[in-house]
């Protein structure tokens, strides 16, 4: 078994505005720019797939245009998540499922399932949830992570659910939602949402350094202490995993330099 996960850093989606000129090219073309952004950084998180459906031959496109190694977290249809009874997701998550995404390959990272403010933890509904998450689609293995934003699921019950459902809890650096650092699931899945404008670099030099740190513990399997813990009295055994940070959010326009940063020091 290896001694430890493969680290891949990234933004949020590749199409910004702000960007031209601060990380594209001024003159770039437009249809060129994930080809630029997969040169420059290890992985892209997807939101578009949050608010509408792609064909095969678009995860197709994207496949092609990056090279060996990269990959793309999609987010999960917001018709899974936002209803008030996640067990009668399972229809959604099919159709989520179904609409193409191994056409991405090798190049498919974990499925990011986030959830609203508003939501709470019920244990029975989630757990429900949790067993519709599929484990592979057309011999693909699927790894699932769950971005949940409410304070009620800072809770032990919430942890040994996704462990037990082998689910990663996204690690959200934010003031304005809950902060969970429990090892679960096949990977550690970083937000880091607090970007500055003021920093070149997003982050300061000393901050990136942490979490170049902190990456590295954990694709060793270590649950670190970058991030409070729900469940500190049930450390999970260290399990070599794959680690993703993905700055989003913040100051977006710093964004890629974080993650160009955070590459360069890894």
């Amino acid at each position: 078994m290896s001694k430890h996960g493969t680290i891949r850093v990234g933004i949020g989606g590749w199409t910004f505005e702000p960007w031209r000129g601060t990380f594209f090219p001024e003159k770039w073309p437009k249809t060129k720019e994930l080809d630029y952004a997969a040169g420059k950084l290890t992985a892209i998180e997807v939101n578009g797939t949050y608010y509408s459906s792609q064909k095969p031959a678009t995860f197709a496109k994207w496949a092609a245009a990056v090279p060996d190694g990269f990959v793309f977290s999609l987010k999960a249809s917001r018709f899974c998540t936002n209803r008030k009874v996640l067990a009668d997701a399972g229809e959604s998550i099919e159709r989520f499922v179904g609409q193409g995404i191994t056409e991405l390959g090798d190049h498919l990272g974990p499925i990011l399932w986030q959830f609203a403010t508003t939501k709470k933890f019920d244990a029975a509904d989630f757990g429900a949830f949790l067993a519709l998450l599929p484990s592979s689609r057309d011999g693909l293995p699927l790894r699932h992570v769950v971005d949940v934003r409410h304070e009620s699921f800072r809770v032990p019950e919430f942890v040994a659910l996704c462990r037990a459902h082998g689910v990663s809890i996204v690690h959200t650096h934010s003031d304005e939602y809950p902060q969970i650092g429990d090892a679960s699931g096949p990977v550690s899945y970083a937000r880091l949402m607090m970007t500055r404008e003021e920093e070149v670099a997003g982050y300061p030099a000393p901050e990136i350094d942490g979490w170049v740190d902190v990456a590295k513990g954990w694709a060793k399997g270590e649950t670190g202490d970058a991030f409070p813990l729900a469940a500190p009295d049930d450390l999970p055994p260290p399990v070599p995993r794959d680690v993703f940070l993905f700055y989003i959010s913040g100051a977006k326009v710093r964004a890629p330099h974080a993650a160009m940063a955070t590459i360069a020091k890894l």
